[in-house]
């Protein structure tokens, strides 16, 4: 009876556990798109250029992910509970002072303040939930963590959207409130706390680090708006960030005594591989979400809020499958999961290369269905796999270098899209201009539809405003058709890595 109420206990406690880290974590990873839509009302309220807001978002990137990387070793230094607290209080203030913002200065500070605070949130929940299920369970572990961190940034655009379009852009920061208040009073009752270590900081390998990381969350960021290696900006922070990554390279191999991690991490192949797998995984996630969006609302007319319900499914299809697969990941090899999952990711991505001006809704909802099935799929053995062969000594430090990963890798990849869109549209602009003219059937036809003709005074600005929308949906198609090779071209990667079996911990213990 003695043992079966402890076994009852443990498991009410990691419950307990695994809600409040996973309410921070949805509360930090729905921040991250929840502000996209609500960009133009606040660029009004607050007298900005596009140029000039876009630091909302570049300010809380560059900061997160350079803090990232430091989740170890704070988490050594005042132990995880306190740390997540400190994170969760911190995250909740800032967001605060985000909504009562008055000018477009303040709201870049207390969103560089955000990103300060909630960037350890994710990587924290994630070397948590790791450390409080036994090996045998931890595939379920990591897809009740995957169903946080995949489908916060699909449901943010949707929750954005409401928020701006019922009250204000404001209510994209409260309310965080409500949420940061019972996360951080859920971790007080029920998150363990670690045992402090003496760990010295490696300035020097931070502010190289932080040079590099900084540099390329702008250039990734800015890079595509200000017409990448043109721009002096771009050019001065790409030789800021050469200098920061060389620089930190040749300072780990020189030092050997309190760096800011261990690099015993990327001996485990495991991790590498599954870490060089999730960049690529965030091109096709955040790729898409951008995508999306853009074609929906600029060129087929949708709302916000109704863009965001469009998305929607894309989140509940994750969510499905991340919980089946958290199922099945104990019975099975997770690589065969993860090919799985590439191969109906891709099948999805390809149905989005068939989209048109006249697409329906079942034909926009039915590939983002697919797709977040195979993000269930892909994600949450791939998150098992990389934890799996590793020391839990290694796991804060490890799981602040997944996360940076995730969020270059997305940077990246929206960077990849948007450019590729942009020029594949205007190439196909100047090939289909030069079809418009006075003598080709199909353009009098076109007109005479509309109850004109070339002679008309709005005929060109009529035919100027669709050669727009049909160049542009020509760029989306290519960057579509980008993303489906993507994950088709990630498969190689998957047969490096090892699939060693978890033993009940029991077991391990008796060994």
């Amino acid at each position: 009876m003695d043992s079966a109420a402890e076994l009852q206990a443990m498991r009410r406690r990691r419950l307990m556990t695994s809600i409040a880290v996973m309410s921070a974590t949805v509360m930090q990873v729905i921040d991250t798109t929840i502000v996209n839509v609500a960009l133009p009302q606040m660029q009004g309220q607050l007298n900005a250029t596009p140029d000039q807001i876009s630091w909302v978002l570049t300010s809380y990137l560059v900061a997160s992910g350079i803090v990232m990387l430091l989740t170890g070793y704070f988490s050594d230094r005042i132990g995880q509970k306190r740390f997540l607290l400190l994170s969760i209080i911190g995250f909740t203030v800032s967001s605060l002072l985000c909504g009562i913002s008055g000018s477009l200065s303040e709201i870049v500070s207390f969103r560089l303040l955000q990103g300060i605070f909630g960037a350890a949130l994710v990587p924290l929940s994630q070397s948590i939930m790791v450390q409080i299920f036994p090996p045998e369970e931890r595939g379920k572990a990591m897809a009740i963590w995957g169903v946080g961190v995949m489908v916060g940034p699909i449901l943010g655009p949707t929750l954005g959207g409401w928020l701006t379009e019922a009250l204000n852009w404001r209510w994209t920061f409260f309310i965080n409130l409500p949420i940061g208040i019972l996360s951080a009073s859920l971790v007080w009752r029920s998150v363990s706390d670690t045992e402090i270590k003496k760990r010295d900081m490696d300035w020097l390998g931070l502010v190289l680090l932080a040079m590099g990381i900084g540099a390329l969350q702008f250039i990734l960021d800015r890079g595509n708006q200000d017409d990448w290696f043109e721009a002096l900006s771009i050019q001065y922070a790409t030789l800021v960030s050469v200098a920061g990554f060389l620089g930190f390279v040749w300072h780990g191999l020189t030092k050997h005594e309190h760096i800011i991690f261990d690099p015993a991490i990327f001996r485990d192949r495991n991790f590498t591989t599954a870490s060089l797998l999730l960049a690529v995984f965030g091109l096709g996630l955040f790729g898409t979400l951008m995508l999306q969006p853009l074609m929906l609302e600029n060129l087929l007319g949708y709302s916000a809020f109704d863009t965001g319900l469009m998305l929607a499914p894309r989140g509940i299809a994750s969510m499905i499958s991340m919980m089946l697969v958290g199922r099945l990941i104990s019975r099975t090899d997770p690589r065969l999961l993860i090919i799985l999952g590439m191969g109906v990711f891709s099948f999805g991505s390809w149905l989005t290369t068939l989209y048109s001006l006249n697409v329906t809704t079942a034909w926009i909802v039915l590939p983002a269905v697919i797709q977040g099935m195979g993000l269930g799929l892909v994600f949450v053995p791939l998150s098992t796999v990389a934890f799996s062969t590793l020391p839990p000594r290694l796991a804060a430090d490890a799981a602040g270098i997944y996360s940076v990963m995730r969020t270059i890798g997305s940077s990246i990849g929206i960077s990849i899209i948007a450019t590729m869109m942009t020029n594949h549209a205007q190439v196909a602009w100047h090939n289909l201009d030069s079809n418009i003219n006075r003598f080709n059937p199909a353009v009098n036809d076109y007109l005479r539809g509309l109850h004109m003709n070339s002679d008309s005074v709005a005929a060109p600005y009529i035919l100027a405003q669709e050669l727009g929308r049909q160049s542009s949906m020509l760029g989306m198609l290519d960057a579509f058709e980008l993303v489906t090779w993507s994950f088709a071209l990630m498969l190689p990667l998957v047969f490096f890595m090892r699939y060693q079996k978890p033993q009940p911990r029991e077991l391990k213990e008796a060994g």
